[in-house]
């Protein structure tokens, strides 16, 4: 007889489909799936045969489950999976994964040593296990097996959900098991299958026929020969699960009750088995033969969960290695433990049930015993409870009842994950500290606790949890606390507001926490309160916003030097860097200059290469060089920044359209908000996306600019400080080239409004380049406003020098001063050499003015951007440069290229290009001198070639030919 059956009886549908899912996942077709039932019912036995499938076929198979010790340990499934990928000297090459490398350290010991000082986000870890996989599975797939996912943490489960939703085109499947228990892990399964980017395959109970075939399989005999007796007992005290099948089986079987003849196995007597109770003494059978110290070694072992250390039994158990390994070879035999790997020095339990049941056999004063001494012998063997051993003595603490040294260490256990960037796992630990330790205990405990658990809430996106816990604050007011940590208290519920977008809140707590500290507060207090209230500073919605937040900042930095606080000094200077950037760059550039030198001094790499990146920046707007932006991105690449890279990527993706490569910018924008998309970073979204709206405009593609600011908007972009950016490097160019100069117009006056109310860190949008010289223009602005402007740092920014200096060529040669509006010209086309559309814009907008103050060439200018408008098809403003030449008596030479742009269906009627551009205009219904303005043309003309489209479109009027103008052209 066998004590586990040999065939996998009952799931051959479960089978099927997840053999066709291991196809899939070789052919680059990933996916997931989850199977989902009660304890026995033989999950882990199906994904074992899977896992063997896919070995079989040259698959590379991953294997982890979640831990029963204790607390959750963090990422404890997929560290386990991982791993060994390494236990065969498998290497990756850097250039494998690039930035994702220094991520994977958290489950890759080997490659945690460049990894920033604060832990990545929980996304950029998915994003780097799921390229891992993706490397490890190439040209022959990967098979991720995770089994009790129902152990698993909420880090492990937040990655597993990311990787079952971008797994479509991999070459991976995913496989979990997971218990039909209440949990987050069911959730997250449901959740899949509802999105339908995993299966859900929930293994049912066996029904008679099948447990026949089971009870055959043990036995080894053919399904009709199982005594029938034997079958109806099975089926009814088993209830279908296949686990305690087989153990009511063995359970007969050894208790004499089913025994093999020369006729077959015959039942000797009554059966007389009972479930759940039957499972339990058979367990106990089969620990009673191996005697009392056999017993007590596999009741110790219960005691510290599934799995358990030999080392931390053999302290308990008081027995030597020879008689502890004895009993273990034994536990083996008797089908009740076996080896746990990778480590060798771990047993575990064949099913968690079997734990169960040991621990049912010990009294309540007996497993209190246990579990003190159990805690005892952990901390004699290591004082310092490093990684997963604070959580687990904390559970042995509190098991023995001793609640109030279980709280403390589920304090330390909770502090220490969110050290390790496992929020969820951090608030899970310190919510049950909070729970044990009582008010009668010293309210000092209590706030180190609240101290941890607001960051940890805040990490988490826990917000509104954040916010309840105020309360408490004010309760531990009345015990006596310490002023200086109730303040601080007050000032990490700042920091939570600031990240949750709540400066009134923020502005609320630091308020509470300056009351705290008093008139006179410690250079530590200070600095640490006023760097908090600084940026919650920078989101109040107030004009004098950024002025504040300066002071703010200034008197942070002095406070955080004079107490020696290099973190906080660090995040000060890199504040004030990013505020006097607009009225002082020498300044902007010396704060970022300490920040970075802080960063090496004291061996912070995140805020050092933060400074870096700042300074680049500065560099590019200076200059439009982005020499230096690119060495920080590969900085930030190097140390694992992968949210700063893309930061670095977005910038550089908008420098690209601004420099006119509209092909590579199209490229550029697309993999950088994938990335930024996948990843939820909404800022950087939001970016991306005013990116690609820039694009179109400056190619005069409307439609395709009004679809990215939608999205723009569906991210939160009318709120944002991209907002100004969106319509004043998109929108404004649209109409411009557009030739739509009153729309522009509107457009630039409602960015400008926004940054009134609500000042920004960006300067690109107009304030400081465009509309001065659209104001010169119309003569709304003469020298005193030009002063205002030029006379700024950011008026001096590459991209807005361009727009100053033509406004200053305007002002020159309406004073009669030709010789110096010739000179602001070279300078203006001089800056924009970097910006080749944006310079021959100007040379439109300008060659107007030049000509009626007879100064520079503007038959030139407009001959050079024609042929630039035209090259691009910017049929819009190419046609207003055409026409601008007629207009000062110069002959132009008829352009009939741009047929392709017109549609085919017109094209096959005789619609010529010029019908074509007058057809377009129709769709907003136009009056004839309204689109003779947009084309520079005459409104007679409009007339003929409005009743030329009426007759090739056979409409019956204007009014139908504007409706068929709109079907024609809807997106």
């Amino acid at each position: 007889m066998q004590t586990r059956a040999p065939l996998l009886v009952g799931r051959d549908a479960e089978l099927v489909e997840l053999t066709r899912a291991l196809s899939g996942a070789r052919a680059g077709r990933g996916g997931s799936a989850n199977l989902v039932g009660e304890a026995g019912i033989g999950k882990s036995r199906l994904a074992a045969m899977i896992a063997g499938r896919a070995f079989d076929t040259g698959m590379r198979v991953l294997r982890g489950r979640g831990s029963a010790i204790g607390p959750m340990v963090p990422f404890r499934p997929l560290a386990e999976a991982l791993l060994s990928l390494f236990r065969g000297g498998e290497s990756f090459a850097d250039s494998e994964l690039g930035p994702y490398r220094p991520a994977l350290g958290r489950l890759i010991p080997e490659w945690g040593g460049d990894a920033p000082a604060s832990p990545a986000s929980l996304v950029v870890l998915a994003e780097a296990v799921l390229r891992l996989l993706a490397v490890a599975g190439r040209d022959r797939g990967c098979l991720l097996v995770l089994e009790d996912l129902h152990d698993a943490d909420a880090e492990t489960l937040a990655v597993v959900e990311y990787l079952t939703d971008n797994l479509e085109f991999q070459p991976i499947m995913l496989l979990a098991t997971i218990r039909s228990e209440p949990g987050a892990a069911l959730d997250l399964a449901r959740a899949g299958e509802q999105r339908r980017t995993s299966r859900l395959l929930e293994l049912r109970r066996l029904d008679r026929t099948q447990v026949r075939a089971m009870a055959a399989s043990c036995l080894e005999i053919p399904a009709p020969d199982v005594v029938d007796d034997v079958v109806q007992r099975l089926w009814a005290d088993s209830a279908g699960n296949p686990f305690v099948v087989e153990e009511l089986l063995h359970g007969m079987v050894n208790s004499g009750l089913l025994v093999p003849s020369e006729e077959g196995w015959q039942v000797v007597g009554a059966l007389r088995t009972e479930v759940p109770a039957a499972v339990a003494r058979s367990i106990a059978n089969r620990t009673d033969r191996l005697g009392p110290q056999g017993r007590m070694v596999l009741s110790v072992a219960a005691v510290l969960g599934h799995r358990f250390p030999l080392s931390v039994v053999r302290e308990v158990a008081d027995i030597d290695d020879r008689g502890l390994l004895s009993h273990l070879h034994a536990g083996v035999a008797a089908q009740l433990v076996t080896p746990d790997e990778p480590a060798p020095d771990w047993y575990a339990f064949r099913h968690p049930l079997t734990a169960e049941a040991l621990l049912s056999q010990l009294t309540p004063l007996d497993r209190a015993e246990l579990s003190s001494k159990a805690a005892d012998a952990v901390l004699e063997l290591h004082p310092e409870l490093p990684g997963h051993w604070c959580q687990l003595v904390a559970s042995l603490r509190l098991d023995a009842g001793e609640d109030a040294a279980a709280g403390r260490l589920f304090a330390e256990a909770g502090r220490r994950a969110l050290r390790d960037g496992a929020a969820g796992s951090a608030i899970t630990l310190l919510d049950k500290a909070n729970r044990l330790l009582t008010r009668r205990l010293d309210a000092g405990i209590r706030a180190d606790i609240l101290e941890s658990l607001l960051p940890a809430l805040a990490e988490a996106g826990h917000f509104d949890r954040a916010f309840q816990l105020a309360g408490k604050l004010a309760d531990l007011d009345g015990d006596g606390l310490d002023a200086r940590r109730r303040a601080a208290l007050h000032t990490r519920l700042a920091k939570v507001a600031y990240l949750a977008g709540r400066s009134a809140d923020g502005a609320e707590q630091v308020a509470a926490a300056r009351a705290l500290l008093g008139p006179l507060p410690s250079d530590e207090d200070t600095a640490r309160v006023d760097v908090v209230a600084a940026y919650v500073e920078m989101d109040m919605p107030r004009p004098d916003r950024l002025i504040r937040a300066e002071e703010l900042a200034l008197r942070a930095v002095a406070a955080a030097e004079r107490s020696e606080q290099p973190v906080v000094a660090c995040e000060a200077w890199e504040l004030l860097g990013i505020i006097t950037r607009e009225h002082d760059i020498s300044r902007a550039v010396e704060c970022l200059e300490r920040a970075r030198q802080l960063g090496e001094q004291h061996q912070l790499p995140l805020q050092r290469a933060y400074a870096v990146m700042r300074l680049a920046g500065i560099d590019w707007l200076s200059t439009s060089d982005t020499l230096s932006l690119e060495r920080a991105r590969e900085e930030a690449l190097r140390i694992g920044a992968i949210t700063m890279a893309y930061n670095a990527d977005a910038i550089l993706a908008l420098h690209t359209v601004l420099g006119g490569d509209f092909s590579l910018a199209a490229e550029r924008i697309d993999a950088c908000a994938e990335s930024a998309t996948r990843l939820q970073l909404g800022s950087m979204v939001r970016y991306t996306l005013m990116a690609k709206a820039t694009l179109a405009g400056h190619q005069g593609r409307r439609r395709e600019m009004d679809d990215a600011l939608a999205e723009f908007r569906q991210w939160g972009g009318e709120k944002s400080q991209e907002m100004p950016l969106s319509v004043g490097l998109a929108r404004v160019f649209c109409a411009l080239l557009e030739e739509n100069r009153p729309l522009a117009l509107r457009e630039l006056a409602e960015a400008l409004a926004f940054e009134t109310a609500t000042p920004t860190t960006f300067h690109l949008a107009g304030r400081h380049g465009l509309d001065l010289l659209l104001g010169v223009l119309d003569r709304r602005y003469d020298w005193s406003h030009y002063r205002e402007v030029a006379d700024t740092p950011a008026g001096r920014m590459r991209w807005n020098l361009q727009f100053t200096e033509l406004a200053a060529a305007v002002l020159h040669g309406r004073d009669g001063d030709s010789a110096q509006a010739c000179d602001a010209m070279a300078s203006a086309q001089q800056a924009g050499a970097a910006f080749p559309l944006a310079r021959h814009l100007g040379l439109r907008l300008v060659a107007e003015s030049a000509h009626a103050d007879r100064w520079g060439d503007p038959v030139a200018w407009l001959r050079r951007a024609e042929e630039y408008f035209h090259h691009n098809t910017i049929t819009g403003a190419a046609s207003a440069c055409r026409a601008l030449l007629r207009q000062v008596g110069v002959s132009v030479q008829q352009r009939r290229v741009g047929a392709e742009q017109v549609p085919t269906a017109l094209r096959s009627l005789g619609v010529t290009v010029r019908e074509y551009d007058v057809f377009r205009l129709l769709v907003d219904r136009l009056g004839n001198k309204a689109i003779a303005t947009r084309l520079h043309i005459s409104p007679r003309t409009v007339e003929k070639h409005v009743a030329s489209l009426i007759a090739k479109t056979q409409q019956p009027d204007r009014e139908a030919l504007s409706t068929y103008a709109s079907a024609i052209l809807a997106p």
